[in-house]
């Protein structure tokens, strides 16, 4: 169920719906039901795309409303018990809204659409306020209707396949487990590249910036995850505390440990390429940083002296997100002539985007007469695997 300030038809929502919706089979689900669909323990069923997305879209709807009306959400709750079915009915409410309005939907959907039958919870993403004062303040005005339980306070970048692949490649595979720590790793580099500019959204992302707007968020989040202790478990809760604990770890950030600066006008290969400060919605003479580099030291016996270098930046080469872990030289190498000993490291890359991968430089013999090194890729490639499972 859609609900916004705007007028649209319920077949103009879901062909908005429909632009972006993906769809995918699983092969070998097909196959179990195709050797089971003669003893009918499964129904018939396509097992292409279409009709599953029209499936899906005849379940979509519409309805518009003001966001500070309570009127409206009546109106909404009374669309929405339209479609329930069953004896008890759970309603979630998804704020894909500016955090200015995350108050006033929240407990309008509180106090005027709840569920009578069901639980209720609101998500609420990022940025949940600026600054500490803010975040205060909006977390005061949910809890005014909402109990803590019914508040989902979300990071969609975690959403990401190969961050949630993270936990799994640490604590599931030993040759990992054994090396995930200052003796093997000399520095730790987590990068997000953008390679378009605000482009008509200067009013947001000034008001934010690069750090507040990805840094503090998405950023920190994944260096959590990557340097934390294994939880006991992965409940919510246990991950959640390992993550503080780390987070409590971080030394304060020292400023001669951090570069920012802000996109520039240029031109490649006679297309012009805009300024931050040329874009309409920017405030003029905006000292809003568009890129930033910083590096964190995490004062704990895991990682002392390791240096994580995190950046992040709009309207750079290309666009991209990775992990590069780097590691220690080999002690003693006797192949030491062949190389420096930065070409004769091992670099462990975790791609987020695009094209998710996971992939290890290490080194090998070029083939031949002669005694020379060079580096080789142990390439996992996403899309190649998925087409190896389908």
């Amino acid at each position: 169920m859609g609900f916004a300030r705007s007028k649209m038809s319920q077949q103009e929502f879901r062909d908005m719906i429909a632009l972006t919706l993906t769809c995918r089979i699983d092969k070998r689900c097909a196959v179990q039901r195709r050797s089971l669909r003669s003893s009918h323990a499964f129904p018939p069923s396509s097992e292409s795309c279409g009709p599953k997305q029209e499936e899906f879209l005849k379940r979509c709807f519409y309805t518009s409303g003001q966001y500070d009306a309570a009127e409206s959400f009546q109106a909404l709750s009374a669309e929405i018990a339209k479609h329930e079915r069953g004896t008890k009915a759970h309603r979630l409410f998804y704020l894909s809204v500016p955090p200015s309005i995350f108050v006033a939907v929240a407990q309008n959907a509180a106090r005027e659409a709840a569920s009578v039958s069901g639980y209720t919870r609101v998500i609420v993403e990022k940025p949940f306020g600026r600054d500490l004062e803010s975040s205060r303040a909006l977390g005061k005005g949910l809890n005014e209707c909402l109990s803590e339980e019914q508040i989902y306070r979300i990071d969609h970048y975690l959403g990401k396949e190969l961050i949630e692949n993270l936990t799994v490649l640490r604590f599931s595979n030993l040759l990992f487990q054994q090396c995930w720590n200052r003796q093997f790793i000399r520095n730790v580099q987590i990068i997000f590249s953008e390679n378009f500019g605000t482009e008509g959204r200067g009013g947001y992302f000034d008001h934010y910036g690069i750090i507040r707007d990805i840094m503090q968020n998405h950023l920190l989040q994944v260096m959590a995850l990557f340097a934390m202790e294994q939880p006991v478990s992965l409940e919510a809760e246990d991950i959640r505390n390992e993550k503080v604990k780390l987070l409590r770890s971080i030394r304060p950030i020292s400023i001669d440990d951090v570069v920012i600066g802000q996109y520039k006008g240029h031109e490649t290969n006679g297309k012009k390429y805009p300024s931050y400060l040329d874009d309409s919605t920017v405030p003029k003479g905006s000292l809003c940083p568009t890129f930033a580099a910083m590096a964190f030291f995490i004062d704990n016996a895991r990682w002392d002296g390791v240096p994580f270098l995190m950046k992040a930046g709009k309207a750079l080469d290309k666009r991209y997100a990775e992990i590069r872990i780097q590691f220690r030289h080999v002690p003693g190498n006797p192949y030491h002539a062949q190389g420096s000993s930065d070409q004769l490291t091992n670099e462990l890359v975790i791609r987020i985007q695009p094209d998710e991968a996971i992939y290890m430089t290490i080194n090998n013999k070029v083939p031949g007469l002669g005694l020379r090194l060079d580096r080789s890729n142990l390439d996992l490639q996403y899309k190649v695997r998925r087409r190896g499972v389908a």
